[in-house]
This record gives C-alpha cells, structure tokens and sequence, in this order.
C-alpha cells in the first residue's frame, strides 16, 4: 500500500470515526441515474444523499488514460483517486479551506479521466508544466494540484502555470489536513 494510500484512509477514517462520535453525517450531491457504493438512506427532496468512504479492493486502472495522453500518471496521484469511493471531502489547510475530490462511482471515474485528459492537454497547449487537480477551493479559479513530473503539491490559479509549492508530495500535503466540521 503507498504512503499516499495509507495516509488518505487514515484521514477518511479519523474524519469518519470524529462525525460519528458528533452525530455528524456528509452529504452529497446523488446522482439519479448510478447510486455510489458510497451513499446509504433516502435521497433527500434536493438530490442530496448520506455517504461515508468505501475502499476498493482494487485501484483503478488509468491505463487508458495514460496510453491516450501519452505519459504515466504520477503514482501518488492513481494512489489518491484509485482506492475509494465517495463524496467530496471538506477539509481545511493553513492556506484555507478545499475540498478534496473524490470518485463517487465508476461512471464518475470515466468523467474524471475525461477531465484530467482536458486538463492535461490545455497545460500542453499553453505550454506549461502537466499538472492534474485533486481539490478546489473557495474561489473557483483556484484549484490544488500535483506537479505530474515529480509529485509535488501547488496552489493552481486556472490557466496559469504553477509557482506556489504547498507541500513536496500528496501524502505529505495530507497529513497538514483538518476535517472540516
């Protein structure tokens, strides 16, 4: 199991283990036409549904991906968005707060790599570093990213190239990671 894998689930785990012991449940957006191995109870009146982490026995595979854009995925990041299903994840950093995508089934996996590979391909386009998004943020211009080439955590202003390094890798940009409450 990777560094990035294992620091992920405890997260998810602290952050479970802490709701539950408040009462506290996440809800997200439930899509009507694929329920997530994720979510549990009644849809609500407006599309919102419970859900807690499930962890896959597998990672994804992101080899289509990979062969269609024509270079490997950083580890860390098939490492984060491989192993789990579920809903956003609202976390807080010294930076500010975020939310830390996640795959909430596998037709959400499909629109995932669709927009990596856009992403991806805009960066090649304006002839910028590869970078691929895990979070966003408050302001939708700002999203955190992973520097493909060597797994280092930045502040991504959309369209622009990366400047502001917020961590040396994902697990260790994790581990700087609240739950949000």
């Amino acid at each position: 199991m990777s560094e990035v894998t294992q620091v992920f689930t405890q997260l998810l785990q602290n952050a479970r283990t802490t709701a539950e012991s408040a009462d506290n449940s996440w809800f997200s957006y439930a899509d009507p036409e694929l329920a997530s191995p994720c979510q549990y109870g009644n849809v609500s009146g407006d599309q919102q549904v419970r859900w807690w982490p499930v962890m896959r026995s597998e990672c994804q595979d992101f080899s289509n991906l990979e062969h269609g854009l024509e270079f490997s995925l950083h580890p860390d990041l098939q490492a984060f968005y491989g192993h789990c299903y579920g809903g956003g994840l609202k976390v807080q950093h010294q930076r500010g707060n975020a939310e830390l995508l996640m795959v909430w089934h596998q037709e959400d996996f499909s629109r995932l790599q669709q927009n990596i590979i856009a992403h991806i391909l805009m960066k090649r386009r304006l002839k910028q570093r590869e970078t691929v998004f895990f979070a966003v943020t408050d302001d939708d211009d700002i999203m955190l990213s992973v520097l493909n080439e060597t797994g280092a955590v930045y502040l991504e202003h959309a369209g622009c190239e990366v400047k502001e390094q917020l961590a040396g890798s994902l697990a260790e940009f994790l581990q700087q990671l609240t739950v949000a409450a």
